[in-house]
């Protein structure tokens, strides 16, 4: 049984002409050679998969080939070559940065450098994944990369450029690597599985293509998968299953249920989908994905944009049309707010079914934004919830053509009915019966009764107008004095804070509605202020004076009573005065044992 080799590796691309997708650098790197202007240094960054690793040994290969062929390719025939091809070759050394990153590493390749190659004429170093490296190792490796011998070249390769260092990047060739097209890609498997007598269609090679996102390795990685799955014979519905990824004809139906506001079908197409495993935001960006699509395929112009399989083209420019631009725009937006929120959402089914929702009346909300103001209001108050009748009191009339045959509702409806002389003879059921008529609203007086409202507001001014009757005019300072008194108690009883200031305030009548409060400082007035709303409301209780008035005034200090000599007292002096003013503090100071140091 022979020995497998995965096609990553059987396929790998031994010349610059076999690189796909990277023209812009293999070009560049053969006119290189055959003009004798190669650097000592390059850096090959870009994303994995893409052939960095393989160039740079294309390059390393074709550096020491000594029968090259006119375009500047290696002869694969020469010793050189299938010494390299043999994995022999004592001019190439390819070091892991990911698992040799330490200085002495470094150390040991730069003491390498110092010996000349034994055949050849170049020794080619490639370092891969040198973002890996420490920065010491960094500073290790300067001034051989700056400065190395003729014969050395130095190949980096990484897949984040942005954490090398400045002073690296500034003395090195640097070659940008981009992601391989899809139709590179479908080429290069189209000829693989030709080679391989592998039946693939294009619709599945596209998927395969679409699913490895411009990653060559992956690409390959999945064909062998499939052909282990399938025995050599992919199909289209096959390979859907297997890559996990739903069919662009589930897409198709869900957006034309949507559009025509079916969302119940809507709801239950997402169920099947979400029976079959597939998670909430790889479908939400299956469908963004779909509506860009829908999107681009508008304009004639933007087609090269699609990039689908070919089988589904034709139908992605006949169902555009019938979708508005607007529509599909505010789409995506809804469907990127729901991909924002869906990580951090608890239920991520409902996530997504509000995302449905909302699509699904998306363009009647759109036709109800467009319209007039005017018409918005008509469209919005039109529909009722629902209508009321108005209810006719029953008249003798009415109730005799009920028939009632329960005795109980007929004496009901006798005790109903208004006392009027009622004649011996029995009533006649009258043949038909006649609405009483409308009366004219010109005819109809108006109605003699005052509103509720109306009747309260009479009632408020009446008894303002009884109040302000019986309040005084006048200010009495004998009673204002009697009734501060008596809120003074109402603070001691609490407690309050505030009541040395309103026992050290005094009053002072300055008009007939109007007095002063006037307090020594400015700690006192802001006591007095804070009690203002209650201590007005109190004082228009116990004296009923109309218009009353009052402010608190802080008296400035005379400066006649201000002490000429300020005397400085000792330590000794002021505790002695302290305790003369407050004698417990000489208590406090013998039961706590304190002793005092003047």
């Amino acid at each position: 049984m022979d020995k497998f080799i995965v096609s990553a590796r059987k396929y790998r691309p031994q010349t610059f002409e076999s690189v796909v997708g990277q023209s812009h650098i293999s070009t560049t790197l053969l006119n290189a050679i055959r003009q004798q202007q190669l650097a000592h240094a390059f850096l090959f960054c870009g994303p994995r998969g893409v052939g960095k690793t393989t160039c740079a040994r294309i390059l390393a290969k074709t550096i020491n080939c000594t029968n090259r062929t006119p375009e500047g390719e290696a002869c694969d025939q020469c010793t050189n070559c299938r010494s390299f091809n043999e994995g022999a070759s004592l001019n190439y050394f390819e070091l892991d940065a990911a698992s040799n990153n330490s200085v002495d590493q470094i150390r040991d390749l730069t003491e390498q450098v110092r010996f000349m190659p034994q055949s050849g004429t170049h020794k080619v170093y490639v370092i891969d994944e040198v973002h890996m490296l420490s920065a010491s190792a960094f500073n290790a490796f300067l001034k051989t990369l700056e400065e190395p011998p003729p014969y050395a070249i130095f190949i980096l390769a990484t897949t984040e450029k942005h954490k090398i260092l400045p002073t690296i990047l500034s003395r090195c060739q640097i070659f940008d690597f981009k992601r391989i097209t899809l139709r590179d890609t479908i080429d290069h498997l189209a000829s693989i599985c030709q080679k391989e007598k592998i039946q693939a269609d294009e619709n599945t090679l596209q998927l395969i293509a679409q699913k490895s996102e411009g990653c060559m390795r992956d690409a390959l990685s999945l064909l062998d998968k499939l052909v282990s799955f399938s025995g050599g014979k992919l199909s289209y519905a096959q390979t859907l299953e297997h890559l996990n990824v739903l069919d662009a004809d589930l897409y198709f139906q869900l957006m034309e249920r949507l559009y025509q506001q079916q969302l119940s079908d809507a709801l239950l197409l997402y169920d099947g989908i979400h029976q079959k495993g597939f998670e909430g935001d790889q479908f939400l960006s299956g469908l963004a994905e779909f509506i860009r699509n829908l999107l681009v395929s508008q304009d004639e112009k933007a087609a090269p944009l699609l990039d689908v399989a070919e089988g589904f083209k034709e139908r992605y420019r006949k169902a555009a049309p019938q979708y508005n631009a607007s529509y599909l725009v505010s789409a995506l937006n809804l469907i990127n707010q729901s991909e924002i929120h869906f990580r951090s959402a608890r239920n991520k089914r409902l996530q997504v079914e509000m995302a449905l929702i909302k699509l699904a009346y998306l363009q009647q909300a759109l036709d109800l934004s467009s319209l007039p103001e005017g018409d918005k209001k008509k469209m919005t108050d039109s529909p009722l919830a629902f209508r009321i009748r108005p209810i006719r009191i029953a008249t003798a009339r009415t109730r005799s053509t009920t028939k009632p045959t329960d005795p109980k509702i007929e004496a009901k409806l006798i005790l109903e009915t208004p006392a009027k002389k009622v004649s011996s003879e029995p009533l006649k059921e009258p043949q038909s019966i006649q609405p009483p008529p409308t009366p004219n609203p010109k005819t109809i007086p108006a109605s003699p009764k005052i509103s509720a409202l109306s009747k309260i507001r009479d009632q408020y001014a009446q008894q303002e107008k009884k109040d302000t009757e019986n309040k005084k005019n006048s200010l009495e300072e004998t009673e204002l004095s009697t009734c501060w008194q008596q809120y003074t108690e109402k603070l001691r009883l609490k407690k309050d804070p505030a009541l040395p200031s309103f026992e050290r305030a005094r009053l002072e009548v300055v008009a007939p509605t109007e007095f002063k409060v006037i307090v020594h400082n400015n700690i006192e007035q802001r006591f007095i202020e804070q009690e203002r709303n209650p201590l007005y409301d109190f004082l228009t209780r116990h004296m009923p004076v109309a218009g009353l008035q009052f402010q608190v005034v802080a008296e400035a200090p005379d400066p006649s009573s201000a002490p000429t000599d300020v005397t400085t007292l000792s330590s000794r002096d002021q505790y002695l005065a302290m305790v003369a003013q407050y004698p417990l503090v000489e208590t406090l100071k013998d039961k706590l044992g304190l002793d005092l140091d003047y």
